[in-house]
């Protein structure tokens, strides 16, 4: 989770002036405000944070050690793999996130039946992700969501019209649930070669092969 600081400087004689800050990592965002605070020229000072929430440098500080015991800091890598003889779905799922200190990633897979196409498994894929970060505890934070499906991403994103029944039921099971969960999602898609990990988990799920594994990463 990023942050933004807002303050205002007291000018003798003036209207106070009102500054805003980038968005910063919170270490860095506290050490800021305690330094803006000790020039004694400020008479407000806010924290903002990506889900547009406000705190003061005190609530902050509580804030940020709640924060660091659940998940967040979320990066989900999803791919949805299509056998258009069985009608089955492959979804690999890679989630890159840090809680306390320390970040983990945590990759899993599934087969599915009954899909139709390849989108509607890449659907299946995103919804799917939803669901293992919904395990997590994931909630109120923002997500990042790389996958290298355009047409899903590019219509979640709203960029893209949805004309297929079918696409548009999971578009809108995939919005509520998002909306439920609290999050704030960032869709990108990416080349095929940057999601191998997603896509071998799939893969694998296809072959029968179930992976669950959840490991420390540097």
């Amino acid at each position: 989770m990023k942050y933004k600081i807002e303050w205002s400087y007291k000018l003798k004689g003036k209207e106070n002036i009102y500054f805003t800050s980038d968005w910063l990592d919170s270490e860095i965002a506290i050490f800021a405000g305690e330094d803006i605070e000790k020039s004694g020229k400020v008479s407000e000072l806010h924290y903002y944070d990506e889900m547009v929430q406000e705190w003061n440098l005190k609530e902050m500080k509580k804030l940020v050690t709640e924060v660091e015991e659940e998940p967040h800091e979320i990066m989900v890598y999803f791919d949805g793999g299509f056998n258009k003889q069985t009608l089955q779905a492959g979804l690999g799922i890679v989630i890159y996130y840090k809680q306390g200190k320390k970040k983990y990633r945590l990759r899993v897979n599934e087969l599915i039946h009954q899909m139709d196409t390849n989108n509607e498994a890449e659907y299946a894929a995103f919804h799917y992700a939803l669901n293992v970060l919904q395990e997590l505890g994931v909630s109120q934070v923002p997500c990042d969501f790389k996958g290298d499906s355009q047409v899903v991403l590019k219509q979640l994103a709203g960029e893209w019209p949805c004309y297929e029944e079918n696409l548009n039921r999971w578009l809108d099971r995939i919005e509520d649930k998002i909306k439920k969960m609290g999050l704030k999602p960032r869709y990108q898609p990416i080349p095929r070669n940057e999601n191998k990990e997603a896509d071998k988990l799939a893969t694998q799920a296809l072959e029968g092969k179930v992976i669950h594994s959840k490991m420390q990463v540097l």
